[in-house]
């Protein structure tokens, strides 16, 4: 390929460094600590195609270019391909004592405005059949015993459950010692809840838990620009704190543990970090094999982009598999691991 000359050239090589430094810029940002500045801390719910995209022109361009700006611009999209993105490769544990455990924000208060909706997530959950379920936004769902008792034996099966406000617990296992904890923020109540889960002769303290939206605070940057970084910055201390008061309520379980739930935060954040901090590591990058997105598939890029739901366990529970299901039946895609309760 004949290389670009004079203006051309110039133009080229500009554009490749500059997209190479606000890669590194990026990079920087969420490899440290994202909260420290608000402003920072919203890059971590940017599409990834806003990075990708400028990065592949970029290597384009490079064509055009000598050898070391076509490597320079392929270390870039390598970098957003792994670590902006979040590329994940983990690898299986080895232990006994095995439980398929799922995560799943249902939104059933969206499901019951569909003809089908709680139909399409009980096919959800019976296409993965978890021993162990945890469910948010699924007050609904408790109703459906009475109103539709057949959609509600296809989503809980045989397994024992508890529910309280948002949440559901169902367990094909013993669960005992069920109840909700507290999390509030700015005065306002919010809860989780835990159960002292028994299976193949161990006790394991589950959690569930779904942390505040950034619904608010995104839409606030993105209507009023710099103007509502105030209201994106409270929203982000508030799951900070609830982050934080949660981790005060890990440290005292002494069980093996693991913690499950829509957390609005990515791995990257403080908010999952203050938790990871407790001794626990997440499932999906423990052993999961891609990106694992969750959400976005119903917001304007129509594909999932960000990892906000979550599974992380204590260090002695072993991670075999973890994947992602399917967007049909909720804003939420849920979050599949089989697990090992004791990891050799």
């Amino acid at each position: 390929m004949r290389r670009a000359q004079g203006g051309w050239s110039l133009f080229l090589r500009a554009a490749v460094v500059l997209v190479a430094l606000g890669v590194a810029f990026v990079w920087l940002v969420l490899d440290e600590n994202p909260e420290r500045r608000p402003i920072l801390a919203l890059l971590q719910y940017v599409p990834y195609p806003a990075f990708l995209a400028p990065a592949i022109a970029a290597l384009i361009g490079s064509l055009w270019l000598g050898w070391a700006w076509r490597v320079l611009s392929a270390f870039t999209v390598g970098v957003v391909l792994t670590s902006i993105m979040g590329l994940c490769i983990g690898h299986a544990d080895e232990g006994y004592g095995h439980i398929r455990f799922m995560t799943y924000n249902v939104k059933a208060y969206l499901a019951s405005l569909r003809p089908n909706g709680f139909g399409e997530l009980a096919l959800e959950v019976m296409l993965h059949d978890p021993d162990v379920i945890v469910m948010q936004d699924a007050g609904q769902l408790m109703k459906l015993e009475q109103t539709k008792p057949e959609t509600y034996q296809a989503l809980m099966g045989k397994r024992q459950v508890y529910g309280f406000g948002q949440y559901i617990v169902a367990s094909r296992f013993p669960l005992k010692d069920c109840a909700p904890g507290w999390i509030p923020y700015r005065n306002q109540k919010h809860s989780f809840v835990h159960c002292v889960l028994q299976a193949h002769g161990k006790e394991v303290d589950l959690v569930t838990v779904h942390f505040t939206t950034p619904r608010d605070g995104l839409n606030a940057t993105r209507r009023e620009g710099l103007r509502g970084l105030d209201a994106w910055s409270g929203n982000m201390n508030d799951r900070l704190v609830q982050s934080g008061v949660l981790a005060e309520h890990l440290r005292q379980m002494k069980r093996p543990r693991i913690v499950a739930g829509d957390l609005n935060a990515p791995e990257s954040s403080a908010v999952v970090k203050t938790l990871l901090h407790t001794g626990l590591r997440d499932a999906f990058s423990s052993a999961g094999f891609g990106y694992g997105y969750t959400h976005g598939h119903s917001l304007r890029p129509g594909v999932s982009f960000l990892r906000i739901d979550h599974i992380l366990v204590s260090d002695d529970i072993g991670v075999t598999q973890t994947e992602v299901g399917g967007t049909v039946a909720s804003q939420h895609r849920p979050v599949i691991a089989d697990l090992l309760l004791t990891r050799q």
